[in-house]
């Protein structure tokens, strides 16, 4: 038998050696001596006995036995040699009990090296064993700022707390959100129990994902299994059989190949103005459409839950015949998944989410129902099975920011945010810009209404703030006029400008590319980059209302700045742009990138303030700045 095997090995061998030849690399074992920097610049650390991952293992320590095997392990000396009688008699003595002597072996990068027993690899290899006893020594390379060596630092960091040595990386911080993904504190050490529960579930899903293809993709199957736990939960998919864990993978593949892509997202910046034969779009008809918000708030208590179903009323209004809409409100990280497939049980065909914080609920909807468009009202999201949308509000807060530093007459300003997520700091410092280039000594005071502990009040009237940038919109509930830009006249706000997201043109336009056939265009088959849609000014989606407290002067400059920026002659960000710590742009005749601009995390040198830490936010605040928080993954 032992004969037989060593036979197969020996093909199986050769013909790697072979492929190797033909793509230029080395055919046989690499050697560690070969490849380690320089003396003085690691160190060693004795692991003890360790379970070596097989697929780990990749070459030997020395150059005296590489040649005896090709790249896969295999052997390829001669059937009749001294080594083939050895490597079939360990083939026996596998088959008949088992090998048990630890092999001896050396980690670098969390890769292995054999220095004793590399027959007994090549055999446990060619039975598929999935381990190995070794006793290992770690080297450990001087830290250095290439990625791959900053991953190694933070798998090091992680296997302190939990000696898994199977699970691989491309990207930094992974490690982290593995152990937050799984439920763990930062340093929160895991018990026997726990490393063996998760590597059931990581074998198992490793081997439906390699099933499918996985090793096709560019990606590690740690990258594979740690999008797919943060989508669907580690808790739930430890629960999952294997038949539910192969369908699930399978229909979320589209996920998994968007991680090869360096960048995932495709900008639209306006509405699809491809046009579709008129005629044939009169016979093929549009079914109605029925149509679900989701809200995260009530629209009497929240200013954007009601800037939405004005939008929502809006699209009703435009499509009487055409389209009916439900709403919900309310909704919540618990019952987001319920309303969503009650949603779906109505028969909507079409499903707006208009929060951040519903993105992986929305996702998992779409993956379940692919026949459902889903969308949901993030920036810089990331994912192929739904649609995302949101409105370049930072042009009307550019406008809001230099009406602000033309009124107030000590130079001083206060803008209160509410998240530090993707969008709004370009909204931050939109405004700053804008005051600065009516009044260059104008000063931002910089407050978040989602800070633990704030008195926004009181700051305002400490820092004698001239002008306040308030929420966008009043709050029906409330009645307070303490919203967009106003200034305080003795007790009484005067507001002189708003800002305005007209969602409802936003949907009338998306809509109308459903029932002319357009939807599909923006669908590139070359790319499986998510779409984002992300429409201002020009698109009828943002403008600024201004009050007629402004003066006349002033208004026509706001419309002046306005006109410059839908016909494209102006952008915000433009030219030299100065951050608080330095240059920020550097270039004075270009402007910032769209995806710049999204995922700015710089505050302007004219803005008092900082951009806080989650630990410094309140509870609330926790969904939304798990999806889309600039500061995310301090």
């Amino acid at each position: 038998m032992g004969r037989e095997d060593y036979s197969k090995a020996f093909k199986s061998g050769k013909k790697d050696y072979q492929s190797r030849m033909l793509r230029g690399v080395k055919p046989t074992l690499q050697v560690l001596d070969d490849i380690l920097p320089e003396k003085g610049s690691y160190s060693e650390s004795p692991l003890g006995l360790v379970q070596i991952p097989t697929e780990q293992i990749v070459g030997t320590k020395t150059a005296a036995r590489s040649s005896s095997f090709a790249g896969n392990f295999m052997p390829i000396l001669r059937e009749n040699s001294e080594f083939a009688v050895k490597w079939e008699n360990l083939s026996d003595v596998h088959m008949q009990e088992g090998i048990r002597d630890p092999i001896k072996a050396y980690e670098y990068m969390n890769k292995f090296y054999v220095e004793e027993g590399n027959k007994r690899v090549s055999v446990m290899k060619y039975f598929g064993a999935v381990s190995i006893p070794g006793n290992v020594t770690r080297i450990i390379p001087r830290r250095t700022e290439e990625k791959e060596n900053k991953i190694y630092y933070e798998f090091l960091d992680f296997y302190q707390l939990a000696p898994i040595n199977y699970i691989w990386f491309s990207q930094t911080g992974s490690f982290a959100k593995l152990q937050k993904a799984v439920g763990k504190e930062p340093k929160e050490t895991w018990s026997k129990e726990e490393q063996l529960s998760f590597s059931s579930v990581y074998t198992r899903f490793v081997s439906e994902y390699q099933a499918r293809g996985g090793n096709r993709l560019s990606i590690t199957p740690g990258d594979a299994f740690l999008s797919f736990i943060v989508l669907y939960g580690y808790e739930v998919i430890e629960q999952k059989t294997t038949d539910e864990l192969r369908k699930l993978i399978a229909k979320s593949w589209e996920e998994f190949k968007l991680l090869e892509q360096n960048s995932g997202i495709e900008l639209k910046m306006e509405p699809n103005q491809k046009k579709k034969n008129p005629l044939r779009s009169i016979l093929s008809g549009s079914p109605k459409l029925k149509i679900a918000f989701i809200h995260e708030k009530r629209r009497e208590t929240s200013g954007w839950t009601y800037a939405h179903e004005l939008g929502r009323l809006y699209l009703e209004q435009t499509f009487p015949e055409e389209v009916c809409t439900i709403c919900y409100e309310n909704g919540t990280q618990e019952n987001v998944d319920e309303l969503l497939e009650d949603a779906i049980k109505a028969g909507c065909n079409l499903i707006f989410t208009t929060t951040p914080a519903f993105v992986q609920a929305s996702v998992k909807a779409a993956i379940a129902n692919p026949e459902i468009r889903i969308l949901n009202c993030s920036l810089n999201t990331s994912h192929r099975y739904i649609r995302t949308y949101y409105s370049r509000t930072h042009e009307a807060k550019f406008l809001m920011g230099a009406l602000a530093g033309a009124m107030a007459e000590n130079n001083r300003m206060t803008y209160v945010a509410d998240y530090p997520i993707y969008g709004s700091i370009a909204n931050i410092n939109a405004f700053a810009l804008g005051a600065k280039m009516l009044n260059p000594r104008a000063k931002v005071y910089l407050e978040w209404t989602a800070r633990k502990d704030v008195d926004i009040e009181k700051s305002i009237r400490e820092t004698g703030s001239a002008c306040v940038s308030g929420r966008d919109v009043a709050i029906p509930e409330e009645a307070s006029r303490y919203f967009g830009i106003y200034y305080m006249d003795g007790t009484y706000p005067r507001n002189l400008a708003m800002p305005l997201n007209h969602w409802g043109k936003f949907y009338e336009q998306l809509i109308r590319t459903i029932m002319n056939g357009t939807w599909k265009y923006d669908d590139n088959p070359s790319t499986t980059k998510a779409i984002n849609y992300w429409w201002g000014m020009k698109e009828g989606v943002v403008d600024v209302i201004c009050s007629k407290h402004l003066p006349v002067e002033t208004r026509r400059l706001i419309d002046l700045l306005k006109s410059a920026i839908i016909s494209g002659e102006f952008n915000p960000f433009s030219g030299i742009l100065f951050s608080q710590t330095g240059m920020a742009h550097a270039e004075p005749d270009s402007n910032l990138l769209p995806e710049e601009i999204m995922t700015m995390d710089w505050l302007a040198d004219n803005v008092i303030g900082s951009i806080p830490g989650k630990e410094e936010l309140q509870e609330k605040a926790k969904p939304v700045i798990k999806q889309q928080g600039v500061r995310k993954e301090d």
